[in-house]
């Protein structure tokens, strides 16, 4: 049984690294907020306007708990989920969580390209989205920094890129499982 969590700020690579892990792995593949979408009929950014976060961050952790008990699973987490409640310390006691590092420069770029599908960033400049990311890595990398691996999230642009990333991924959690299994 395996259940691996992918964490990371927005545009890390969570879904694009997931997807090609889980499908190299035999694995399934679960977005955290798709699910949410699916079981609410209600995008996260209409969760968010008609309820607020406080509520969205709840539900968020009731489906957490819900996807964890699936099993043989990759879950590309939000990018808010391990800052919530006590939902990194559950992730890391029911499987293995994984922070997708990326450096500051290359999330810009990344989000920058995709501002217009991310509501939270679609009417901020250039000016206002360095100081939007900027003061949200700051609150949340110590959250992301209790994963049990990280890795590199910067280089899933090319195929050649993200079958890389997996070796590396598929590397580090034999390495951790090899570890567990020694010291248990």
């Amino acid at each position: 049984m395996r259940r691996i969590f992918l964490t990371g700020y927005m545009g890390s690579g969570k879904s694009t690294l997931g997807r090609a892990f889980a499908k190299a792995s035999g694995l399934e593949f679960l977005d955290l907020d798709k699910f949410i979408e699916e079981r609410t009929h209600r995008t996260v950014r209409e969760l968010f306007e008609a309820e607020g976060e406080d509520s969205f961050r709840l539900l968020e952790k009731r489906m957490l708990y819900e996807a964890a008990e699936f099993e043989d699973v990759v879950i590309a987490c939000g990018g808010g989920t391990p800052c919530f409640f006590d939902n990194m310390e559950f992730m890391n006691l029911c499987g293995i969580t994984v922070f997708l590092d990326v450096r500051m420069e290359r999330l810009l770029e990344r989000l920058k390209a995709a501002r217009a599908g991310r509501p939270l960033l679609a009417d901020k400049s250039d000016e206002e989205l360095c100081a939007f990311v900027e003061q949200g890595l700051q609150k949340r990398l110590p959250f992301y920094r209790k994963a049990k691996l990280i890795i590199d999230g910067g280089r899933l642009e090319t195929v050649a890129q993200i079958d890389e990333a997996i070796g590396v991924l598929e590397g580090q959690i034999e390495k951790y499982l090899t570890y567990r299994n020694n010291i248990e």
